[in-house]
């Protein structure tokens, strides 16, 4: 995948012809990101590139009315996941936390409304944060949730925020249990902070009491673990499936053992 990403930055550069994107769903902020992706031969692959950021973006929540329900679950918690992997991500700076803490508030705030209610208003904060959601990760870029949850989507047909919601209990689960594995250059106090805040903005008063909420929200949800026909071999695949390159801005060292027991908790 590296070497796709070089490649195209250096055959490509920037048009000069103005984009404006006016996203239909509230989820991706894809309208706010430097990323586009393709699967290839099955595996997902990343175009990066400047010119690829819109030079506007209109926030159009009225067309998140008609959306099947499931599709606004899934893709409210792809904005969901993208705020709090930012947050924890190596490569997280000041501005990039401002748009993930704000995104993540948003969410908490109006999930309800925008899900239950199909609610205007709702979904007006809906679809900012997932605005905010795509300038983080412009900045930081994802973590192992993402990456763990590609395979899962392709495997079992789990659409992408439904996937990548399974994975990041667990992934953040691991990472508490793990503080020793910390990676981040800034240390374990720092990764200790940004869970301390991620528990605060869940509306609790702990790291351990925020990640029971966002399982909480995906009960509520009602978001489905995948069922394994051949449970060991699936495992197997899942486990050799993340490219290594994508968790290299996850704050916590994970392993193949790590990685299959994450995916253990996963799969049923």
């Amino acid at each position: 995948m590296d070497h796709g990403h070089n490649y195209l930055e250096q055959q490509f550069a920037d048009s000069g012809i103005p984009l404006m994107a006016m996203p239909t769903t509230a989820g991706t902020g894809s309208e706010s990101t430097r990323y586009a992706v393709i699967y290839y031969e099955g595996k997902k692959q990343s175009i990066t590139h400047e010119s690829i950021i819109p030079n506007y973006a209109v926030l159009e929540p009225l067309l998140l009315k008609s959306l099947p329900i499931y599709q606004k679950k899934c893709t409210m918690m792809d904005a969901m996941c993208q705020c709090i992997e930012s947050l924890w991500s190596i490569n997280s700076t000041d501005e990039s936390m401002i748009y993930a803490k704000n995104g993540l508030q948003m969410i908490m705030d109006h999930w309800h409304g925008y899900i239950e209610d199909n609610n205007e208003e709702d979904a007006k904060y809906i679809m900012m944060a997932a605005n905010y959601g795509g300038r983080a990760i412009n900045i930081s870029q994802t973590t192992a949730p993402h990456a763990m949850s590609y395979k899962l989507t392709s495997m079992y047909g789990v659409p992408h925020g439904h996937a990548v919601a399974l994975c990041l209990p667990e992934v953040w689960m691991y990472m508490m249990e793990h503080p020793e594995k910390c990676r981040d250059p800034r240390g374990k106090a720092h990764l200790e902070n940004v869970f301390g805040w991620l528990g605060q903005i869940m509306q609790c008063d702990s790291a351990y009491k925020g990640l029971m909420m966002f399982r909480a929200v995906m009960f509520a949800l009602e978001l489905p673990f995948p069922q394994s026909k051949n449970r060991e071999e699936e495992i197997d695949i899942l486990t050799h499936s993340v490219n290594p390159v994508r968790l290299k801005n996850n704050p916590v060292e994970l392993d193949e053992d790590a990685i299959r027991f994450i995916y253990n908790k996963i799969l049923q």
